[in-house]
């Protein structure tokens, strides 16, 4: 049963039970209808309580149903809410925990509320790309007032509730015994008499209504471009304030099925699936054993080490920071120091804290001192034989047990796996730059590594607040080895006439946060420059532009030199188009006899976008990556792919494939074609009409 019933005297308590967040799905919906019908029925019940236990009153609609004919079968979630609105008896919500989306729209239809002051209230629906469909843009209004509604309808945050304290939203806010709170108001609301207090009764207050929504319009006009849910939200909460109820809630269901049929709505409901299908990996279920993480120890003190320390005392992990000298390991903690002395400048961390958190590192130059680690992280120089020298001493200092990880960002996971005696213990944790800020983190099974391992630093990262996506070993693993084809597309653009500000400009165009020459810049042109070298060695066969080189040869590295693909002036991060550059590239061009052509901004991003995709077919017939969501998951969250566009391969098959192999067919013919041979997943699923997806 996802509804129970209790009679405590003359009050019946429904309770939702449908873990883990009582999300709204059909048998509870049916349920709650039930319980309250079966209440209103009872002489002997004077008043209901309805609640969801102390995790959780309602997260909202049940994600599992999302796509599904149970999402909109009836009883719909407005039907619910229309009968406890219309209950001949008094109805109170209990609120524990949070009330989110659909469930505070649930909340909002009964008589009265009691929250606990430190639930969670919210309507988030706009982060989908939706709105709130089941008269939360309606409701919500008359309860807090205009100002409070737009900016959290608007902005999906949930508060807790001791913000909202003293509006009609509720009739208290407790501290703690919510339910009980609420059962002596049902109690006491059942003497008076009726009709029942309803929200969709109430005016909407604000001194000057039609001044506040045309500024909020044009606020939320500047920051939304992309999103068309924002302005829908303002429309239906416009529609509160101007129309009578009925009106402005079928403002309210016409928006909401407009912008379900929105791309923007599409792609970012598939990355809020794609983010939580990322952590169901093959071979590990609940019943897979953990290993305890008591402790982390952490070997290099530089910016990615100091990043990945900063992710496990956030989380109140104790850290043994590692370095080879004194100098080093004192620059890596006052780094560290100066970060989070930064956050508390800017309150996001007291000083109580910051000093909590520096108290947590143990800086150390000894090996010694990691056997008592539970895992144990690797952030040295990206090169086999220095990693071969650290995971050889990690192997004889290291307590049994003990899971040894990488955070190599290219090296074969195995090899370095070999380096030990436990080859199960070791995967890749590859961190993404600046390490304590991105989200994303590649963690790299190795053919060895056993599922207790992988579990465990599966549920580590959710301590630790990223989103884990699992890799198999290749040289790049997913982002990178997708990222190496993007950029040689950039670079043989310069090469047929296009120019790194031309390049930048179209794929931000698209969406993208950051351009290939821009980013390069900012990375490092030299960390690129070291790769190619590599592949030079190991895979002759490989073609790439040399105009990269020749930026490298020429000492512009980036913008830690004051020069890259940009000009840089001193303590100015501003990019300007430099014209050494442009001669360089006129000259190379010439060098090679390759003929210079108006590059269209179409191509720019076609060339670049489909490189990604082709790639991450490949990746998925060789099962890299178990999933095309998972590749999407990797470029949402670590490479700055445009969010409203789904991710590459969400973007391929909204595009269609049949149209995606259609282009790099005709790629191939052009210059440096070879790097188009279509992979064979890509050929046979545009062939049969399917998606990666």
């Amino acid at each position: 049963m996802s509804v129970n019933t209790e009679v405590r005297d003359d009050v019946a308590i429904i309770t939702l039970a449908n873990p883990p967040v009582n999300g709204l799905g059909l048998s509870t919906r049916q349920g709650l209808v039930d319980a309250l019908d079966t209440a209103v029925a009872d002489p002997a019940i004077r008043g209901i309580v309805v609640t969801g236990g102390s995790r959780a009153f309602s997260g909202g609609a049940d994600i599992r149903e999302f796509g599904t004919p149970q999402a909109t079968q009836e009883p719909s979630l407005p039907t619910v809410i229309e009968a406890f609105e219309r209950s001949p008896k008094p109805v109170v919500a209990a609120i524990e925990g949070m009330a989110l989306g659909g469930g505070l729209e649930l909340a909002l239809g009964v008589h009265h509320r009691i929250a606990d002051a430190r639930a969670q209230i919210g309507l988030p629906e706009v982060k989908l790309g939706l709105l709130p469909g089941a008269g939360g843009t309606q409701r919500f209004p008359r309860a807090v007032g205009l100002e409070t509604a737009i900016n959290m309808i608007v902005s999906g945050e949930p508060v807790a509730a001791a913000q909202l304290a003293g509006t009609a939203l509720f009739d208290a806010v407790v501290d703690g015994g919510a339910v009980d709170a609420a059962v002596a108001l049902a109690r006491e609301a059942a003497t008076r008499e009726g009709p029942h207090p309803r929200l969709r009764d109430r005016e909407v207050g604000h001194a000057d209504a039609e001044a506040f929504i045309a500024w909020s319009r044009l606020t939320v006009g500047a920051m939304s471009k992309q999103f068309p849910a924002p302005l829908k939200c303002l429309d239906a909460i416009e529609a509160a304030v101007k129309q009578p109820f009925d009106a402005g809630l079928k403002v309210e269901r016409e928006a909401f099925a407009h912008l379900m049929q929105t791309p923007e709505s599409a792609a970012l409901r598939h990355a809020f699936f794609a983010d939580r299908a990322a952590s169901k990996v093959e071979g590990i279920d609940a019943s897979t054993p953990r290993r305890e993480v008591r402790s982390v120890g952490v070997i290099g003190a530089g910016t990615m080490g100091g990043g990945i320390t900063m992710n496990f005392l956030n989380a109140g992990i104790p850290v043994t920071l590692l370095e080879t000298g004194q100098e080093a390991l004192d620059r890596g903690l006052a780094t560290i120091r100066r970060n989070y002395e930064n956050s508390a400048k800017k309150g996001k961390l007291t000083v109580e804290q910051v000093e909590q958190r520096m108290a947590l590192v143990a800086p150390t130059l000894d090996y010694a001192d990691l056997g008592d680690a539970d895992l144990v992280v690797e952030a040295v120089y990206e090169e086999l034989g220095v990693k071969e020298q650290v995971f050889g001493e990690l192997d004889a200092v290291a307590k049994p047990g003990a899971i040894l990880a990488s955070n190599t960002s290219t090296l074969d996971v195995d090899a370095i796996a070999a380096f030990t005696g436990r080859p199960g213990d070791v995967l890749g944790t590859h961190f993404f730059s600046p390490a304590n800020v991105m989200k994303l983190l590649e963690v790299v099974r190795g053919a060895k590594t056993t599922p207790d391992a992988l579990a465990t630093v599966m549920d580590l990262s959710r301590k630790i607040r990223k989103t884990a996506v699992v890799s198999g070993v290749c040289d790049g693993f997913i982002g990178n080895r997708m990222i190496e084809q993007y950029s040689r597309q950039a670079t043989f653009l310069l090469e047929e006439g296009a120019l790194p500000q031309q390049i930048d400009r179209a794929i931000e165009a698209f969406g993208f946060a950051m351009g290939p020459f821009r980013m390069g810049d900012l990375a490092g042109n030299d960390i690129g420059w070291a790769i190619r070298k590599r592949r030079y060695v190991e895979q002759p066969e490989m073609r790439y532009s040399r105009t990269a080189d020749r930026l490298c040869e020429l000492g512009r590295y980036g913008q830690k030199t004051g020069a890259g693909w940009y000009d840089y002036a001193p303590g100015d991060r501003t990019a300007r188009p430099s014209p050494v550059v442009t001669d360089m590239l006129r000259q190379h061009a010439a060098e090679l006899g390759v003929p210079q052509r108006r590059v269209s901004d179409e191509e720019i991003v076609q060339r670049l976008v489909y490189a990604l995709v082709n790639e991450g077919a490949r990746i998925l017939e060789e099962g890299i990556a178990a999933k095309a969501s998972d590749i999407d998951v990797v470029y949402l969250t670590g490479y700055g792919f445009p969010v409203w566009r789904g991710g590459p391969m969400f973007h391929a098959d909204q595009v269609g494939l049949y149209n995606v192999l259609r282009a790099i067919r005709g790629f191939a013919s052009g210059h440096e074609g070879g790097a188009w041979e279509p992979a064979p997943l890509l050929v046979e699923l545009a062939g049969s009409g399917r998606t990666f997806n």
